[in-house]
């Protein structure tokens, strides 16, 4: 639009004149072949009139040559004979007709003049040689040239505006499309969304950029999936490592409780012997009866200790072998039957056939023993021990049941815990550390077999899995 307004301006302001000057150039030609060939005296030749021709058809100029005698020398076939009047009026200064002078030389006049409706261009003179001269060439009007162009001018220039219009919307339409894809690309991946690809296949700088994205955004995800995966890692780390921080707080509290007894006790009687309180061998032997029984016990904790420590750091190798259980639970009832009959207990188990299982045997009859003291130190009421066998979809369950008062429900998850003891003043009376049935559950899981505790009306049961072999197997 601005550019068809400049050119507007410009038609009104030059347009008239440059096309008065294009006119006066022609002309100012047409004049010189004259001057020409009056200095050769050749204008009456026929090679003077064919230029003459030449130019009077081309520019549409009107000429008139005469002599000093006033004899015509040429005249334009366009009506050269009608300035012959128009030229005597110039040269005798008796032409009436407005007009104005563009330019004056030193044997001709150029003016512009104005007839009725008409208006022209007209240049004539007296040459020093006699020769006289005229011509005219019709100006049209400059204005309704400037008109004509500037309506032209808009109608293309709104025509080039459309056509510019649409070619712009296509054109940036085909741009913006895929630069607008790339932007939502971009905002999905600021939010960690990398499943979006670019699918354009444009082989300029817009394609680049696309491959390049979605090699970026591949390399992001790759990136941050490791991220992640090492954060994870490092929070699992974190947590084990809190975890274990707190079991060792938790280890240390707890052994340095179970030991402080025994140590006092042992400190006590240690210094009564050595200070002589009771002189009577009797008195001096229930005293180390009491140190010695103090010092076992705690031994034991120790052993314990170090066992399930081994266990929970996987430094005890678990072998896998093939086994009677059958003949394993009833080897350890019959070595703790001077303690059951002590204790008033009756066990009862049928008579099994070989019950071939796999498992590390010694690490299950310690997961047996633990489970059968444990019954008998808590046996209570009718005082019998029932030990049973069931053999289930490949796996084979040992239960060991004693009569007595139920655990507390809320009691039941702990009881897996080291140093947890749900009556610690029963406990102590049969020496039990608390850490037998946490390396119960240490040996398990490191067998990956499942082992629980169920309360029933009259008694508590224990249990654990193991998996079977055929039946009969040599």
């Amino acid at each position: 639009m601005g550019t068809v307004l400049l050119c507007q301006i410009v038609n009104n302001m030059f347009l008239e004149r440059y096309y008065i000057r294009s006119k006066t150039k022609v002309i100012y030609e047409a004049y010189e072949s004259i001057r020409q060939a009056a200095g050769s005296d050749t204008y009456s030749s026929e090679k003077f009139r064919r230029e003459l021709d030449d130019v009077c058809s081309v520019a549409n100029i009107t000429v008139l040559v005469i002599d000093a005698n006033s004899q015509i020398r040429y005249e334009s076939v366009n009506g050269g004979s009608e300035l012959d009047a128009l030229l005597l009026g110039y040269i005798f200064g008796f032409d009436t007709n407005p007009v104005k002078i563009l330019e004056e030389g030193e044997d001709y006049v150029i003016q512009r003049m104005t007839s009725g409706e008409d208006e022209f261009l007209i240049m004539y003179g007296r040459l020093n040689t006699g020769i006289s001269f005229i011509m005219r060439t019709p100006v049209e009007s400059i204005r309704e040239s400037a008109d004509i162009a500037n309506r032209f001018f808009a109608y293309v220039g709104l025509g080039g505006m459309l056509a510019g219009g649409i070619i712009i919307w296509f054109v940036s339409g085909r741009i913006t499309k895929p630069i607008k894809k790339l932007n939502s690309i971009s905002e999905q991946m600021v939010h960690l969304n990398f499943e979006a690809k670019y699918q354009g296949d444009e082989k300029n700088e817009i394609g680049t950029l696309g491959a390049n994205i979605n090699k970026l955004s591949s390399s992001l995800e790759r990136s941050i999936s490791g991220l992640k995966t090492a954060n994870n890692e490092l929070q699992k780390d974190i947590e084990k490592k809190e975890e274990i921080d707190q079991m060792r707080r938790e280890f240390l509290a707890n052994v340095s409780h179970e030991l402080k007894t025994p140590i006092a006790l042992i400190q006590g009687y240690a210094e009564g012997l050595a200070e002589s309180v009771n002189e009577d061998s009797e008195s001096r032997s229930f005293y180390c009866e009491v140190i010695m029984d103090e010092a076992a016990k705690m031994n034991l904790m120790v052993q314990k200790l170090l066992t399930l420590n081994q266990l929970e750091f996987g430094n005890d190798v678990v072998a896998m072998e093939r086994f009677d259980i059958a003949a394993l639970v009833r080897n350890v009832i019959q070595s703790a039957e001077i303690l059951t009959k002590q204790n008033g207990i009756k066990v009862q188990m049928k008579e099994y056939p070989p019950t071939w299982v796999w498992g590390d045997e010694f690490k299950v009859e310690e997961v047996f023993t633990n489970y059968f003291s444990n019954a008998v130190n808590h046996c209570s009421g009718e005082k019998n021990i029932v030990v049973t066998l069931e053999s289930k979809d490949e796996l084979v369950r040992v239960n060991v049941f004693n009569t007595g008062a139920p655990v507390p429900e809320e009691a039941l998850p702990h009881l897996w815990e080291k140093f947890y003891k749900v009556d610690k003043a029963r406990t102590r009376e049969y020496g039990g550390s608390g850490v037998g049935l946490s390396i119960v559950k240490a040996i398990m899981e490191a067998m990956n077999r499942r082992y629980g505790v169920e309360n029933c009306y009259n008694g508590v049961l224990f249990w654990f899995e193991l998996e079977g072999c055929e039946e009969n197997v040599d």
